[in-house]
C-alpha cells in the first residue's frame, strides 16, 4: 500500500476506472455473442445488432478502452459475418 497521499488518490481512481473498463469490456462481449448468435440462426433483426455491436466497439476504441486497430478488426470481422450470411 503507498504512503504518499497522490498515490493513495491513484490507487482509489484506478480501481474505479478498472471497473468501468471491465464493465464496457463485458457489455461489448456480450453484444458481440448476440449478434453472432443472431447471424447463425439467421434472425431477423442481425442488421440491427451489427448496428449496435458496431456503435459499442467505436464507443469503447473511442474511451481507449480497447484500441482502435482492434476496434477496427473487429467491426471488419463482425461485417463479414453479416454478409456471408
Amino acid at each position: 500500500m503507498p504512503n504518499i497521499k497522490s498515490a493513495k488518490k491513484r490507487v482509489v481512481l484506478s480501481a474505479k476506472q478498472n471497473l468501468r473498463n471491465r464493465s464496457v469490456i463485458s457489455a461489448l462481449k456480450s453484444k458481440i455473442k448476440e449478434f453472432e448468435t443472431a447471424v447463425e440462426n439467421g434472425a431477423e433483426n442481425s442488421q440491427q445488432l451489427f448496428v449496435e455491436a458496431t456503435g459499442l466497439v467505436d464507443n469503447a476504441a473511442s474511451k481507449g478502452i480497447i484500441h482502435r486497430n482492434k476496434a477496427n478488426r473487429k467491426k471488419a470481422q463482425l461485417a463479414r459475418k453479416i454478409q456471408a450470411r
